[in-house]
């Protein structure tokens, strides 16, 4: 529950595709929203200011009509009559060069510009005992001689809402995208706490307990359903897996003890041949073949371990400097019989969780095919340094090398280049070593040491290690 906790509501939330598809809904569905409502408010206020607007048109035209037949004193009176009236109307006729002022505005206000020559402007109004600044639209014409007419409607009521709507719709936005963010964290957790089961029951299944499975819950859902689909591909894999186990040990007790005993007793017979005769020749030549399959055969039942993860449960901490050591103790003879130093460096961290016997028989056989291939006075190098990547355990040599094509192909089983036609082996060297890369959940990789080799095992240092030093 402690991993649960920390994925549901660490930095790994952000990442998962449920948070993100939540996310992006919200975020769609805020935008597209708050683009209604203001799509919606603003064609609501042109509707507004078009009524307002045909409303002052409509004062002025009939206070022009006034103007025209009754002159200034008339146009004055009916400014003077309308002013009295309790409304929306605001009305300022202003004659600056012989003060004259008549209206319910008491001075000319700041006017701010608008489309179409209307103007707005704040106002004071009484309220009570006090005064109250008011928003008004309006629109100006010029009677004659320097003579204007001020007519304007209170607008203040649309002026707070849209002032209240322009406040609130980013505060609005904003809540939902919040609301969106802790639904889909909400969401995404549930979500994760059910992929979680699976992925634990997969690391379970990886790490060698093929018994495992994924858990079902009683909401026969879709995961559920995904369940027990993935449980009935993991009873069919086991049956696979005990059933290849079964052959396995089948052709090992029943093909490797034959020969094992066609060679004693090819090797007895050749006890009783003359030395340096025929007979003894091809005696020899059958005891070499018979070796060269059981080699075969010891190595493809060694891949087969190793690629289908039957001795994960014996892994343990390894060291790997006393299995160079070893290897180096092993082969040293072989090394200054062909006339090849062996350089060996090994790091200061070189335990790691694996299966001691296999690493051991893949580092054999790095070192042998570095041999094999290093010319006569050439240098092997061993060396197992500590790596952002890993514990690197190196062998490299100064031969012939691989070409960068066909590195990927000598993994494979039985591949064997044309340089090294002649040379004894099985092909199967490489194949091993990449199939216990793959038990240890190792990188293997091949690369140019200028000249030469360089076949370079990744490993993660050991967890019991860390753990016991804690």
């Amino acid at each position: 529950m402690a991993r649960l906790k920390v994925i549901g509501f660490g930095s790994g939330l952000f990442r998962t595709l449920a948070f993100r598809i939540v996310l992006v809904y919200v975020a769609v569905f805020a935008l597209s929203t708050g683009a209604l409502i203001a799509f919606t408010y603003w064609n609501t206020e042109r509707a507004l200011d078009a009524e307002t607007d045909q409303t002052i048109e409509a004062e002025i035209a009939g206070l022009q009509e006034q103007y025209q037949r009754l002159g200034l004193n008339g146009l004055a009176d009916v400014v003077n009559s309308r002013s009295k009236r309790m409304g929306q109307g605001l009305y300022l006729l202003s004659y600056p060069a012989r003060g004259l002022s008549i209206g319910n505005l008491d001075h000319w206000p700041q006017l701010e510009a608008r489309g179409g020559n209307f103007v707005e402007f704040d106002y004071q109004r009484r309220s009570g005992a006090d005064f109250e600044t008011r928003r008004a639209r309006g629109k100006i014409f010029a009677v004659r001689g320097g003579l204007l007419l001020l007519v304007a409607r209170d607008v203040h009521e649309r002026y707070e809402t849209t002032r209240l709507f322009t406040t609130a719709l980013p505060w609005t936005a904003g809540l939902m995208l919040m609301l969106g963010l802790i639904g889909g964290g909400l969401v995404s957790r549930n979500l994760l706490v059910r992929l979680e089961s699976i992925n634990r029951t997969s690391r379970e299944i990886m790490a060698g307990d093929l018994s495992r499975r994924v858990p079902v819950t009683s909401a026969r859902d879709e995961y559920d359903t995904l369940a027990d689909n993935l449980n009935q591909m993991l009873e069919r894999i086991e049956r696979l897996m005990r059933g290849m186990r079964d052959v396995t040990d089948s052709i090992a007790h029943d093909l490797r003890s034959p020969l094992n005993r066609l060679r004693n007793r090819l090797e007895s017979v050749l006890r009783h041949v003359p030395p340096d005769t025929d007979e003894s020749h091809e005696i020899e030549a059958a005891i070499s073949e018979t070796d060269r399959l059981i080699g075969t055969f010891n190595a493809l039942l060694l891949i087969a371990e190793a690629e289908t993860g039957t001795v994960r449960e014996t892994m343990t901490a390894v060291d790997l400097k006393a299995i160079i050591h070893d290897m180096t103790e092993l082969y040293e003879p072989v090394a200054e019989e062909k006339g090849v130093k062996l350089d060996v460096v090994a790091g200061a961290v070189t335990v790691i969780d694996g299966n001691k016997s296999l690493i051991s028989q893949a580092l054999a056989n790095l070192i042998d095919n570095a041999i094999k291939y290093t010319p006569p006075g050439g240098r092997v190098s061993i060396s197992a340094p500590l790596t952002s990547r890993g514990v690197a355990l190196s062998v490299a040599d100064n031969g012939p090398g691989i070409p960068a094509e066909d590195r990927a192909r000598v993994l494979e089983r039985f591949v064997r280049l044309e340089a090294s036609r002649n040379s004894p082996g099985l092909g199967l060297g490489l194949s091993l070593v990449s199939a216990v890369a793959h038990l240890h959940d190792a990188k293997f990789e091949l690369a140019d040491n200028t000249p030469g080799l360089k076949a370079t095992l990744y490993f993660r240092p050991s967890v019991r290690r860390q753990i016991g030093k804690g």
